[in-house]
């Protein structure tokens, strides 16, 4: 949930009709402006807005999650305890696609829970998975 100068209000956010809650996905940054750009092409979406340490995304048509990227002071140091998959018909195709966005290539392809998966880090270094979307993913 968002609060007071805390980024950009819900209310600036396109509204779609919904009858559970809407979801926003914050991932912290280092450099949101210079992030939202990938995310945008990656995912589909279209940046929104920003306000002080807020970039927020939204897709361009549909109800998928919001994404807002949270300005940090500190850099990536661990392994994301959390992370995006994103499944995709092609995983080898999307991979060269997010590449040549400034993706990098950590793992795989390999194969688990009946998915085929590959492992792949946006600029920053934040984890995220192209999934087949067969079996288990």
């Amino acid at each position: 949930m968002y609060s007071a100068g805390r980024g950009p209000s819900v209310d600036s956010l396109p509204v779609t009709e919904v009858t559970g809650p809407v979801l926003t996905i914050t991932m912290d940054a280092l450099d949101p402006d210079a992030l939202a750009p990938f995310w945008a092409a990656a995912l589909g979406y279209r940046v929104a807005g920003s306000e002080g340490n807020y970039v927020a995304l939204v897709p361009l048509e549909g109800t998928a999650p919001n994404l807002l990227l949270q300005r940090v002071p500190e850099p990536k140091t661990a392994k994301n305890r959390t992370h995006l998959d994103l499944k995709v018909p092609d995983i080898e195709a999307e991979a060269a696609r997010l590449e040549a966005l400034g993706a990098r290539h950590m793992l795989g392809p390999v194969a688990e829970l009946g998915s085929r998966w590959i492992v792949m880090a946006d600029p920053e270094g934040n984890e995220f998975c192209l999934c087949d979307g067969q079996g288990g993913c």
